[in-house]
This record gives C-alpha cells, structure tokens and sequence, in this order.
C-alpha cells in the first residue's frame, strides 16, 4: 500500500517542487524531475512482483462521494493490466525525462517543462490505476490538459499555440463520449466501479452464451460501448478525432515520444481492454470499431508516405499503428493488442527520440529532404534509429515482427480480407519508414554549410536512452514469443494479462490456426518485409536532389496535402461556427441582449432617480411622508367600513 502511494506522489511532487522552483534550480530541475519518476518506476517493479505472488489488490485512500446507492471511493487497482501499464509509464517516461536533460539543457523555461512532463506522468499512472470510471476520468482530464501544455510549451509562437488548442478541442469532443457512457454505467449499473460493472457483464454473458436473453439487454451494452470508443478515438486519435495528433508535433520532441508512446494515446487501447466484457457483449461496437481501425491505418499510412517533416512521418505512423491496433480489438484479441501497444512503445519512443537527435544534430532543421548522408556524422543515433526502423516495418525477429505477425495472425482466423487490408497497411508502412531512414542517413548531405560544419552527436544523457530503447526494440518479442517458437503461453504476455477481470470472463477462443498456416504467415510477411524494403531503399538511396524537390501531382500531391482532411474541417465546421458567432455577436447581442441588458439598467436607474428625491436625508420630509400615509390609511379604514 506504501508504494502505490510512493508512486502516485512522487511524480506530484516533483511537479509541485518544479512549478514553484523551477526558475531556481535551473537544470536541476531536470534530475529532480528525472528522479521522480524513477522512483515511481522502482515502486512500480515491486508492485508487479506483488502482483504476481499474490495476485490482484485494492489500495483504498478515503471515499470521495457517497450519494444514495453510489459509493464513489478515490482508490487504486493494482491488477494484471495496471501494472503492466505502470511499468510502461513509468520505465519509458523515465528514460524520456533523462533524454530530455540534454534535449532541453538551453531552454530557459526547462523547470516547467519539467513540471508538466511530471504532472503528465502523475495522470496518467492516475488513469490506468483508477478502480472506477471517476477516477480514470481525472486521469483522463489530465493528459488531456497536459498535453495542452506541452504541446504549447512554445507558446509565444503562434502556429503552436493553435496546434495545442486543437488538441484540446479535440479531446473535448471524445471526452464527452465517455462522460456519456459514465452516466450509462450509472443509470443502468448503478456503480462505475469496474470490477462490479464486469461482475454484471460476466451474468450477462452467461446468459447470452445459454441464449437466456431475459435480463440481457444488448441495445445499452451498445450505447455504452459506442459511447466509450468515441472517447477511445478523442484519446487516441481515430477517423475522425485523428487529426489533433500529428498537429502535436509543435510541441518539444520529448513531449512527442511521450504522448505518442508510453501516454496518452494508449489510453484509448487501455480503456476498451479494462471494459473488455461490456464490448463482448456489443458486437455492433466491435465491428465498428473494426472497420474505423483499419481505415485510420490505411489512411495514415498513406499520409506518411508523403511527407517531408521527419516527425509528422512519425507521427502519421502512430495514427497507423493505433488503427490497427484497433483492428485487433474489434476481432477480439485484446491480448494482441496490448503487445503491440508496448512494442510500439519501445520503438516509437526510439524514432521520436532518434528524430530529437537528428534535429539537435541539424541545429533544429526537421526537413528530411534537407538531410541525408548523417549515418557518418551521428553514428550512434544512425544505429538505434535503424534498429527502431527494423522493429516498426517487422523485420524478422525484432520486437515489431512478433506483435504484428500475432495480430495479422488473428486477423486471418478472423477473416483473410481484413488479413489482407492490415497486411496492405503494414507494407505501405514498410515504404515510408525506410523512406525516412534512408533520406535522412544515406545519400550525400543536402543542408546548408553551416548545418553541416555543426553537426555532432548528441550528449551521453541523449544517446543513453536510445541504446536501452533499442535493446527492448530488438528483444521486446520476447514477452510474448509465438507457439512455433516455443512460447508457452502459460509464461508469456497473454496469459499473464488473460487474468484480469474483464478479459477472464470472456468464453474462450477454440479456433486456432494450424502451424502450417502459422509459419505461411509468417513467411508472407516475411517476404513483404524484405522485398519492398529492399526496393524502398534502394529506390530512395539513388534518389537526387531534383527528384525530391520536384512538384507532386494527383494523388501524392493529395497524400502530401493530406488529403485535405483539415481543409474539409475548416469549411465544414470551424467556418459555419466562425459565421454563427458572427451572427450572434453582431445581431444577436446588439440588438436583442444588450437592449434587454442595457434597458433593465436604465429601467432601475430611472426608478433609483424618482425614489432618490424622495429619499433626501431631510427629517421634516420623512415626518411630512409619514403624516400624509396616516391620512391615507385612516381615511381608506374610514370609507370601507
């Protein structure tokens, strides 16, 4: 019970400590907020190990409401999925607060920035350890407002500034979703503490498997479930709600690595996984979330393909990774989707940091077309960011094949045409990532005098993430390695996470494809993997300056423009409320609120003015007022009776 209270309090109090000193402490403030955290990660390895001795348990703190039936206590759940979550949280945002002592050692605002990334970590431990909906609500609110933050630390630049609004409305809209599927639990559980929500669930789908459908009601599961996945796509930037993410790119690169690899928009994924049974019970929601996953894959990673800017590539590839990660859920492997969530970690959290690297090194230049031939000049980024590259296209035996390979394998047994879609995304995101590789590494320099003569490798608080990242990219697969390869799942990710309440309720899965199947499967993602890769890096390495900086038509002028998605918001939404608030500034308030407004006041005023003569000070006035009322009364007292 100590240490979930260490590890919730650390972090809030280096926020605390940061906030208040951090103009003082200069670049201490990025230990202190380094410590913190790794504190919280020291606390979250002990608590794993509890967990596995003894099991799932509950650290009450007090009861923050108790209105009729509702008991609403401010308490944590320490299971399979939360502390997995922690280790997560707090293993990568720790290595990302020791990137970003280097990264942000000239920033004059660094004790904030460090304040916020604290304060990002206390929610987000807040939003996977909550026992109820209320309490990942302020967890979810606080990513949220965080993220507002830091994606606008800059904020004296305008475009930033924008950038962090957007994201904020952004989540507002799906955050309104799961405020909605909360007073559904509400109104029709009576509870929002999830272990007695997957309780009920749990009844109801025994009674759905006996075909008993007396008390099970699957139009509320739906509303519900629909309800939660739109705050699911706010979070985690799903068609339509998906826009806001690459956007954040404004922010510090190590805001980046942290929204889009340990954070915020896992929370969407977690969400949907800790309400597992609800979703069971809603297959309409299931397959919805199917096809909007495997459209947010395809259609980031198209978008990828054709930009220049070294972090949106990376960012459209986490639109792409989150939709299939999705595309998992609606089939129903929950498990799948968690391994793929903390694969991508690792090497998400490599690229972006690798990218930071790359920036540092170009004095701040993030244009890949204005890079190349930096593979000699930053040797070790080189290595790590080609080792993330290896683990996020799939290639054999990193971290990234075996969590891709698993969730197209159960695509396949789900249906061979989402197979083949998923498998469809995944080779585009083969081309755009070797695109960017080798663009920004290979080739001949193709930046100014000046960068070049600057160019050096980052400081060892910098580079010394990016090794531990790269080493979790090679050998992540091993938490949860394929049956042919001698993963007994009775020690592996899947049986471990299949604990958790909301997924051992679930009826269990009994068809399973034969290893024949298993090894073609692999052997075509294989070959996908070494084929385009093969063809993406040549083609890009012979590439010169005048075929990459030549004028795109048709479609890759549409991909680059990306598909003029935020253009089709502006004029279809940012545009017509622009106009409505014109129309109810100009003509509304003027002519109907401030009439009523301003003629109440003078209505009162001129009321005021008749009893201030009346109301002089004067006694003889006062005694002549009372004298004349007399009058009045006796004489009415005398004519009515």
């Amino acid at each position: 019970m100590i240490l979930a209270k260490i590890l919730i309090l650390s972090p809030i109090v280096g926020f605390l400590i940061n906030l208040i000193l951090g103009k003082k402490l200069g670049k201490a403030s990025g230990i202190l907020g380094t410590v913190a955290v790794l504190i919280s990660f020291i606390c979250a390895i002990f608590m794993y190990q509890k967990v596995v001795s003894d099991g799932a348990y509950e650290v009450p703190f007090f009861t923050w409401m108790h209105i009729s039936t509702l008991h609403i206590g401010f308490s944590l759940w320490v299971d399979e999925l939360s502390s997995w979550m922690m280790l997560i949280i707090t293993g990568i945002g720790t290595l990302i607060h020791l990137y970003s002592i280097g990264y942000m050692s000239h920033d004059k605002g660094i004790g904030r920035f460090f304040a916020y990334l604290n304060l990002f970590i206390f929610s987000m431990l807040m939003l996977v350890l909550g026992g109820n909906f209320i309490m990942l609500f302020v967890g979810w609110e606080g990513v949220g407002l965080c993220s507002y933050l830091l994606i606008g630390f800059w904020f004296k630049n305008v475009e930033y500034g924008h950038a962090a609004r957007k994201a904020f409305i952004m989540n507002r809209i799906g955050d309104l979703g799961l405020l909605m599927g909360l007073f559904l639990c509400i109104q029709n559980f009576g509870t929002i503490n999830f272990n007695e929500i997957n309780s009920i669930a749990a009844g109801d789908l025994a009674l759905k498997a006996s075909g008993q459908l007396g008390l099970y009601q699957p139009y509320i599961y739906t509303a519900i479930t629909l309800c939660l996945f739109i705050g699911a796509m706010g979070k985690s930037a799903q068609i339509p709600l998906y826009t806001w993410l690459p956007d954040a790119m404004a922010g510090p690169t190590p805001v980046s690595a942290l929204i889009h690899a340990a954070t915020m928009v896992t929370a969407g994924i977690y969400l949907v996984v800790r309400n597992a049974a609800l979703f069971e019970l809603a297959p309409f929601t299931l397959n919805t979330i199917l096809v909007i996953g495997m459209a947010t894959s395809i259609l980031g990673a198209m978008i990828g393909l054709f930009q220049n800017d070294i972090k949106k590539v990376l960012a459209y590839s986490t639109v792409s990774q989150l939709g299939l990660m999705f595309v998992a859920l609606g089939v129903g492997a929950y498990t799948s989707a968690m391994f793929h969530l903390t694969t991508h970690a690792f090497f998400k959290a490599l690229l972006f940091l690798g990218a930071g690297s790359v920036i540092h090194a170009m004095s701040g230049e993030q244009d890949i077309l204005r890079m190349g031939g930096l593979r000699n000049k930053i040797k070790l980024t080189h290595l790590t960011f080609a080792i993330g590259t290896l683990a996020i296209i799939g290639a054999p035996f990193m971290s990234g094949f075996f969590s891709k390979d698993e969730i197209l394998e159960k695509l396949y047994n789900h249906s061979p045409v989402v197979w083949g879609f998923a498998l469809a995304s995944a080779a585009i995101t083969i081309i755009y990532m070797v695109r960017v590789y080798t663009l920004t590494f290979w080739g001949k320099f193709r930046g100014s005098q000046e960068q070049e003569s600057h160019l050096h490798e980052s400081p060892s608080s910098m580079t010394l993430p990016l090794i531990i990242l790269a080493i979790f990219s090679i050998f992540g697969g091993l938490f949860n390695l394929p049956h042919i390869l001698g993963g007994g799942l009775s020690q592996k990710m899947a049986y471990w996470l299949s604990n958790i309440n909301s997924l051992k309720v679930l009826p269990p899965h009994t068809s399973h494809l034969s290893h024949s199947t298993e090894i073609m499967l692999m052997l075509i993602a294989t070959a996908v993997v070494l084929v385009l890769g093969s063809f993406a890096f040549l083609k890009f390495k012979k590439q010169t300056n005048d075929q990459l900086v030549k004028p795109r038509f048709g479609f890759s002028l549409w991909g680059e423009k990306k598909f003029y998605v935020d253009e089709l918001y502006h004029n279809l939404v940012v545009k017509p409320m622009e106009s409505m608030s014109d129309f109810c500034f100009y003509y509304v308030e003027h002519y109907f609120i401030q009439p009523i407004v301003f003629g109440s006041t003078r209505l009162f005023y001129g009321v005021g003015q008749l009893l201030r003569t009346a109301q002089n000070g004067n006694i003889e006035y006062y005694l002549a007022y009372i004298a004349v009322a007399v009058v009045i009364i006796l004489t009415s007292i005398l004519f009515v009776f």
